[in-house]
């Protein structure tokens, strides 16, 4: 990665201008103007339907463009195929990985390209010898025999890198690569990065991290509603006012609590467990009060929200709605006692991708808008419409496929599903993971205002300032159990404390001393 990079006319390796595209008569992109520099981490930031992804799509092949141009070492070229892009040395690893799991490392990195002996079949040693110097030079230390089902997130992206570099990369473009990715192996990826920049290529690194574009990231590229807004040298630019060019408003203003007197106790949970992990918990939510649940990753926070939900076998204790016992022993009961759950990931557990917008709004209350048995689509069509209005579900229309939508727009149509239900409690593990700022606000802004109407909420986030910000009080997990209740106006530092066991740790040593 360079310092000081100077931009100049003629050091492009990849220059796009006015590129535009439309879908369905809806505009994507609105005359994008980028450029791409050897040795350099270009970020590329916006909200989700920013048209990011769309941009680096039509310049991976993937996407034909309505209008405008791509020069590739100063010279237009048409890219019309992902195969002519790779042909002119550009590669791109997907959010989504691009791989064959059942065929081995090596057979995925020379796919349609496998060296052949002289009898026309595939020289498998050679394939197996070539593919190592590949992973080696990524930092790789798995075989290339190994199938691509057998690694980790992180090693199959090593994978993706590898073949682009086998392919004479000199554009790599990685969309929210790190996403499902620990901290550990972040690092390790911007290693990488690192190093392919030593080589004089270009990287496009698409992120909604801010830490990790300032972490990595020379210029920095920011898209709003499709159209370009500006590119800064990261060194000249804050967060803040990135975020004000992505969103048109200031961090500072992210966060929405509107403030309420809480009502008497809607949920209450005694002593409930798996028998396992998950020790005897307790705890209340009342209505119009956010209660934020915290933890490190592996803390049990999921868990005990699906222990709650009915999602995974409670073996001990009991719930409570309105003070009255409920027997929840699968999702069905949860939800006839009107508790509703945002799942963490919500494409595997929160939303059928296939179906439209409105059968996904619909389908946890499904009996409100049948008559006999047989659905009245067309009051479902119009539930589903009320909901896209006030959630502001931005698409073409509620018969779009929930997997279209952007990730900001799934998670509201999730929300809008338990919203149908009229739920009493809602509980929201993670809400605005994989979500951009812009989404992020108004997210912050439903939750709020549910918890204004009277909705009781139990809201787990991993983002210490997301929970400080929207909490009425605060709960924090630690190995299993819940470790401390703490008032809203609490610290980073008084929650990592009891999250990591550092509180108990001290006190321990407190107590041997006397």
């Amino acid at each position: 990665m360079s310092e000081g990079l100077e931009v100049t006319s003629d050091v492009h390796v990849v220059r796009m201008q006015g590129i535009s595209k439309s879908y369905h008569g809806i505009g994507v992109l609105h005359g994008v103007d980028i450029d791409l520099i050897p040795g350099e981490v270009h970020a590329l930031m916006g909200e989700n339907g920013a048209g990011k992804s769309t941009l680096m799509k039509i310049l991976a092949g993937i996407v034909t463009p309505d209008a405008g141009s791509i020069e590739v070492d100063g010279c237009v070229v048409r890219i019309d195929s992902p195969k002519k892009a790779q042909a002119l040395g550009i590669g791109i690893i997907h959010q989504e990985l691009n791989l064959a799991p059942n065929l081995s490392v090596a057979e995925n990195i020379f796919m349609g390209r496998e060296p052949r002996d002289r009898f026309g079949c595939i020289d498998r040693a050679r394939m197996n010898r070539d593919a190592q110097g590949e992973l080696t030079a990524v930092g790789a230390l798995f075989r290339p025999s190994v199938a691509v089902r057998t690694l980790s997130v992180a090693q199959q992206q090593l994978v993706e890198i590898a073949k682009s570099v086998s392919q004479q990369a000199r554009v790599f473009i990685m969309d929210e690569p790190t996403a499902a990715l620990t901290e550990r192996e972040s690092q390790k990826l911007f290693k990488i990065i690192k190093r392919l920049c030593s080589l004089k290529a270009a990287v496009v690194y698409i992120s909604h991290r801010m830490d990790e574009v300032y972490a990595i990231a020379d210029r920095v590229t920011v898209l709003r509603d499709g159209r370009f807004v500006a590119t800064n040298l990261r060194a000249d630019t804050t967060p803040d006012s990135i975020v004000r060019q992505m969103v048109g408003r200031s961090v500072d203003d992210l966060y929405t609590h509107l403030s309420a007197t809480p009502g008497k106790v809607a949920l209450e949970v005694r002593d409930i467990s798996d028998g396992g992990f998950i020790k005897p918990c307790s705890l209340n939510v009342k209505y119009g009060e956010i209660v934020g649940l915290a933890g490190l990753v592996g803390s049990g926070r999921t868990e005990l929200a699906r222990l709650i939900f009915g999602a995974d076998r409670r073996r001990t204790g009991e719930i409570r709605v309105d003070g009255n016992l409920v027997a929840i022993t699968e999702p069905r009961d949860a939800i006839k006692a009107r508790i509703g759950l945002l799942p963490e990931s919500r494409k595997e557990q929160g939303l059928f991708l296939k179906l439209a917008i409105r059968e996904n709004i619909g389908i946890a209350s499904l009996s409100r808008f049948a008559m006999r048995g047989v659905v009245k689509f067309s009051s479902l069509t119009d539930a589903a419409r009320k909901y896209a209005r006030s959630l502001n579900i931005r698409s073409s229309s509620v018969f779009q496929k929930a997997g279209d939508l952007s990730g900001g727009n799934q998670q509201k149509v999730v929300l809008a599903k338990w919203l149908q239900m009229g739920p009493k409690v809602l509980i929201l593990d993670e809400p605005t993971r994989g979500v951009d700022i812009g989404a992020k606000s108004e997210i912050y802004r439903i939750i709020s205002q549910l918890a204004h109407d009277g909705v009781a909420i139990l809201m787990i986030s991993s983002e210490l300032p997301e929970v400080l910000g929207m909490s009425d009080r605060i709960l924090v997990m630690h190995e299993g159990a819940i470790a401390a209740q703490l008032p809203r106006g609490s610290s980073e530092q008084e929650v990592m404390r009891y999250a990591t066991g550092l509180e108990f740790m001290d006190k321990a040593g407190m107590d041997s001393q006397l």
